[in-house]
C-alpha cells in the first residue's frame, strides 16, 4: 500500500488547553501519506496526553493535504478502544461523521478545537507508550499512525495551531 511512506511532520506554535472530559496538551510526532484522487495527505504533529481518566482520553494531529482534490475524514479506528471525531464551537463539543481536508490546506486538530475522542479504553494510555490509529477517508487510501502518549502537562514547539481551518 503506497499510503504508509513518511514525511517531516510540519512546524507550527500550538496551543494547550483542556477537555472537560480527558486532559488534553501538545503535539509532536511522525508522518504518514496517503495519495489516492489527486488529494496528497501526510499526517503529523500527533499526540494524546496522558489521560486523567481510566476509559477516556483526546488525542490530536494535523493532516496535510498537498494535493489538488478535497478529501474527507470519515472514521478513526484503533485497537485501544472506540475512537470517534468532535469538532467545539462555542465551547461545545460535538461527533462529527467527517471533516473537510481541503486541496492545498490542513484539518488541524488541537484542544478546544477538532480532536478524536478515546472511549472504553481498553487500558489507560502511559506517558511513552504510543496508540496505533487507522485513519479512514473518501477517497484516500486509510492511513496507521503511531499517536506517543505525552505528559498531561505537555507543551508543544511544533503543531496545530498555526493553521487555523483550512
Amino acid at each position: 500500500m503506497s499510503g504508509r511512506g513518511t514525511r517531516p511532520a510540519l512546524a507550527a506554535l500550538a496551543v494547550i488547553g483542556t477537555l472537560a472530559l480527558a486532559g488534553c496538551g501538545g503535539a509532536d510526532s511522525g508522518a504518514a501519506d496517503s495519495g489516492a484522487s489527486g488529494a496528497e495527505l501526510s499526517v503529523g504533529a500527533a499526540y494524546i496526553p496522558q489521560p486523567v481518566s481510566a476509559s477516556m482520553a483526546a488525542g490530536f494531529l494535523t493532516i496535510t493535504n498537498e494535493g489538488d482534490s478535497d478529501d474527507e475524514l470519515t472514521s478513526v479506528t484503533s485497537g485501544a478502544g472506540d475512537v470517534t471525531v468532535h469538532e467545539t464551537a462555542d465551547g461545545t463539543m460535538k461527533e462529527v461523521d467527517r471533516l473537510k481536508i481541503p486541496a492545498h490546506g490542513h484539518l488541524v486538530f488541537k484542544s478546544g478545537g477538532n480532536h478524536l475522542m478515546f472511549e472504553k479504553l481498553k487500558q489507560q494510555p502511559k506517558q511513552g507508550q504510543s496508540v496505533t490509529v487507522e485513519l479512514h477517508f473518501a477517497q484516500s487510501d486509510p492511513v496507521t499512525v503511531k499517536v506517543p502518549v505525552k505528559a498531561a502537562t505537555y507543551q508543544p514547539t511544533d503543531g496545530h495551531s498555526a493553521h487555523t481551518g483550512n
